[in-house]
């Protein structure tokens, strides 16, 4: 078994861009209520990427963080101490390293790995590379996991970094208003290479795109299901947030409103 191959048997939730950051604390509450209920009722928890709005560097976080990123740090470690926790790459967080992980207990996943679960194999990612049409953001993403420019962005300082990130960030605001839609949505060809490399895949599970749904087609004679995750947001309206629940029974998408307000779900 490759390390892009992990086995998580049981019950497994899965859930990916909540953003976490200082200006969201009611989306952070929200989340870490979810946490507790994960580690309650879950045998292991898969966030696959996006769990920070923004991701500077580890040192950021381990030595001396904000207070909100304090906390975070706290219930992400906390549920790792009792169910297996793996965290993925965004693509707002993909500077996420093994300092991190270690520091949490936590495994940090590759950016396309395939879970052996009691529904079968699933492929999880965060989604942002199925957006094969956006040549441009591809080229972005492509350098910015340079080795090289990773080495040199971390070895500026924070301030410095904090200053690149925000800048970053209303920069990706700007085209996200301006680009076509089907350039931020995921490629039919990305998708379909994904089931030919594995052809016993029926699942398969991604983020990034913010549009939750169970898409079931046809791939190579196979009839597949690619499920969309939700992003979480409660401190502007449209108030969501929600997971998948993988198990022996098989695949439920869950909204995941208010620590006490229940769930819907959707098979």
């Amino acid at each position: 078994m490759s390390k892009t191959d992990f086995t998580l048997p049981g019950t497994v939730w899965v859930a990916s861009d909540i953003h976490l950051a200082r200006q969201v604390p009611e989306t952070c509450r929200g989340f870490y209520a979810f946490l507790a209920e994960a580690a309650a009722h879950a045998n292991g928890l898969i966030l696959a990427g996006d769990i920070f709005d923004a991701w500077i560097g580890d040192d950021a976080a381990l030595n001396g963080p904000e207070p909100w990123l304090q906390e975070a740090i706290g219930h992400l470690a906390e549920t790792a101490k009792k169910i297996p926790l793996f965290i993925g790459h965004g693509n707002r967080d993909f500077l996420m390293g093994p300092d991190l992980a270690r520091a949490l207990g936590a495994t940090l996943m590759p950016d396309s790995t395939l879970f052996h679960t009691d529904a079968g194999p699933i492929h999880i990612s965060h989604g942002d590379e199925l957006c094969t049409h956006d040549v441009s953001f591809q080229r972005f993403r492509k350098l910015s996991r340079h080795p090289l420019i990773r080495r040199l962005f971390l070895a500026l300082p924070l301030q410095v970094r904090r200053a690149i990130a925000r800048r970053a960030r209303k920069t990706s605001m700007h085209a996200h208003g301006t680009k076509p839609m089907y350039l931020m949505d995921v490629a039919h060809e990305a998708i379909s290479d994904i089931f030919r490399d594995h052809p016993a895949l029926i699942h398969m599970v991604h983020g990034h795109t913010h549009k939750p749904k169970c898409h079931q087609f046809e791939d190579y004679g196979t009839q597949r299901c690619r499920w969309v995750l939700p992003d979480w947001e409660w401190d502007h309206p449209p108030f969501r947030g929600g997971y998948l629940s993988i198990s022996a029974a098989g695949i439920t998408m869950h909204g995941y409103t208010a620590p006490d307000a229940g769930q819907t779900e959707q098979q």
